[in-house]
């Protein structure tokens, strides 16, 4: 029975996201949350930048699609951390400065849709290359990727820019306390369907080809040391091309675990969010660009290596998407 006297005022109604309060500023962990994410995200942008420069440096005479698969995804994976990290940076900058959420609320969204965008499109595009790798050992085939990767090319970047109209159109993205991404209110489902189930499944998915990949790859490996067999020039390169390809695979699982832990998190406890969870998030998941750059200088260096040591064998060349490509080096 409540009392007369009781003045207790009603819980607030959340509209949405500009209803919350601005993470850290309550427990003296505001600054502690964005100086981490801009350090994280400027040493990432600048070895997105790093990563490009290099990329077409080394190869300035050929074209970028004669560039092997490999050479390509370290590019496309620098242009996503690149995009990624410019519109993440801007947000968190705004943030720090003002100590409030992003005004006004058409820039809040479009940084909203530049996270949704780019974080898919690396999420589809390193689950092909894990698919690929693993097709690659298993089957000795490869994925066609189509004239100028247009196939690839418009699942990584078509199917994103979807998802993000729709977020967009349903006024599912906006501040969510700490950043802008989807409205931390009003976004809760759109974000567990478009980003925490689609990366947890992915994650797994990728982790269980990564294992099995590297079984069958040692196995191979470790019979032939057995039986002192000579390895054939076109196995050589087609083991290459699966460590490399597993490279993207691992610093993929690096970086977006945390997101996905945190994507989990909030469906089943969106009101209770440890702090460490919120900074385990903002540390891995702003460092893509750094993981991306030590896989393209490990890469790098197998290339230099293969230049170095010239095999005579080489695997026959076919006609593949209307250009010349060798069916199993072109890695």
């Amino acid at each position: 029975m409540n009392s007369d006297n009781d003045t207790t005022p009603p819980a607030p109604v959340l509209r949405d996201g500009y209803d919350l309060p601005v993470y850290g500023l309550d427990n003296g962990l505001f600054y502690s949350l964005h100086i981490v994410a801009l350090t994280c995200i400027f040493l990432s942008l600048i070895s997105a930048i790093l990563t490009l420069i290099l990329s077409f440096r080394k190869s300035p005479k050929r074209a970028f699609f004669d560039w092997t698969k490999s050479e390509r995804f370290v590019v496309y994976m620098a242009i996503c951390d690149g995009a990624f990290n410019v519109a993440h940076s801007l947000d968190h900058l705004q943030i720090a400065i003002t100590k409030t959420h992003v005004y006004p609320g058409a820039l809040c969204r479009f940084y909203g849709v530049m996270l949704l965008e780019f974080i898919t499109a690396q999420t589809l595009m390193v689950n092909i290359v894990a698919v690929n790798a693993f097709i690659l050992m298993i089957f000795n085939k490869q994925l066609e990727f189509g004239r100028q990767d247009w196939r690839l090319l418009l699942w990584i970047f078509g199917l994103p820019f979807l998802l993000s109209v729709i977020a967009l159109a349903t006024k599912q993205l906006g501040p969510n306390g700490s950043s802008c991404f989807f409205d931390g209110v009003n976004g809760q489902f759109l974000q567990f369907l478009f980003t925490t189930l689609p990366l947890s499944v992915i994650l797994v998915v990728n982790t269980t080809l990564y294992v099995l990949t590297w079984a069958k790859l040692r196995s191979i490996e470790k019979k032939l040391k057995t039986s002192l067999g000579k390895q054939s020039s076109a196995s050589k390169m087609r083991h290459a091309a699966v460590r490399a390809m597993s490279l993207f695979v691992l610093a993929f699982i690096f970086q977006w675990w945390a997101l996905a832990m945190f994507g989990i998190w909030v469906s089943i406890n969106p009101g209770s969010i440890p702090p460490a969870i919120h900074h385990t998030v903002t540390l891995f998941s702003n460092i893509g660009g750094i993981l991306n750059l030590g896989v393209y200088l490990l890469i790098r260096k197998r290339l230099q290596g293969q230049q170095e040591h010239p095999s005579s064998e080489l695997s026959h060349s076919t006609k593949t998407s209307g250009r010349k490509e060798t069916s199993h080096t072109d890695l």
